[in-house]
């Protein structure tokens, strides 16, 4: 964690909650990566939009009956910093992400983890170190997104306030709980504020936990008030997250954001397939 955004975020919670409770929330803070624009000087780690390098016997991604997905990122995972985290990417090869944005259908078709039919509109690819890759031509129907190189630096990172995680550290949480203050949101949110790109960490969402939403998705979609969400929500972390991004001239919906969550035990294995999506607007 860098000592900066650690800090700052500790002094954000000493000066809003009670001593007892600061402390045990600083405990649920985590390493994260934030992805942004680089600057001349900086190392680049991937790339918003453009186009992707893949091996000559990988399709391009395609959600059947409806079309093409789209290029939106790439990742080098031997330039990422990822040693500071607290999930095991890889320490080589390249991560590759893509989505059926809406391009070829006016957005008429929507990926969402409660519908198993859609899962196929976004995809991870790990591409291992090695393999002979060449630049690929978006097919015909697809606009590429512009190219924007991207660095990395290490941030610390908080939970949402409905996270799974948080109400297990505080159970029982009646609705006055002091996490739940308006000026400790407010203050969480301004200290977050700017485009999140982001891998590992906690996701940032745009309306509620992404967890709960892929964790219900898993499931089969039970009712939101079935208990196995929350506990099946702990067992997913987030990948990558995707922000709405203006140089890229990327908008997801409203000014929403992309995520991709994976169970620890299939990113340690590399079983990318495995990973699931969600996305938000405002």
């Amino acid at each position: 964690m860098t000592q900066s955004t650690a800090d700052a975020l500790h002094t954000l919670a000493r000066e809003h909650l009670p001593h007892e409770i600061a402390e045990r929330w600083i405990g649920l803070l985590r390493p994260g990566l934030r992805l942004e624009k680089a600057a001349e000087a900086d190392r680049v780690v991937g790339q918003l939009g453009g186009l992707p390098e893949l091996p000559e016997n990988e399709e391009w991604p395609i959600w059947e009956g409806h079309g093409p997905l789209s290029f939106v990122a790439s990742l080098d995972c031997a330039a990422l910093p990822s040693a500071a985290l607290d999930i095991v990417l890889p320490t080589d090869g390249t991560l590759a992400f893509f989505y059926f944005d809406g391009q070829l259908d006016d957005g008429c078709a929507v990926v969402a983890p409660h519908e198993p039919d859609s899962w196929a509109g976004a995809r991870v690819l790990y591409l291992p170190a090695g393999v002979r890759v060449t630049e690929r031509t978006a097919p015909e129907a697809l606009r590429p997104y512009p190219e924007v190189a991207l660095t990395a630096r290490v941030e610390t990172t908080a939970p949402y306030s409905l996270h799974p995680a948080v109400y297990r550290e505080f159970a029982p949480m009646p609705d006055d709980h002091p996490v739940w203050d308006e000026e400790f949101e407010e203050a969480l949110w301004d200290h977050f504020e700017g485009a999140e790109h982001r891998i590992g960490g906690h996701a940032h969402p745009v309306q509620d936990e992404v967890e709960s939403e892929v964790a219900r998705g898993a499931l089969g979609s039970p009712p939101w008030d079935d208990p196995r969400i929350e506990e099946e929500a702990l067992r997913w972390v987030l990948l990558a997250q995707f922000d709405t991004d203006d140089d890229a001239d990327m908008m997801w919906g409203d000014c929403g954001a992309l995520y991709w969550l994976i169970r620890p035990e299939d990113l340690a294995r590399r079983r990318f397939d495995r990973a699931m999506f969600t996305w938000q607007c405002s």
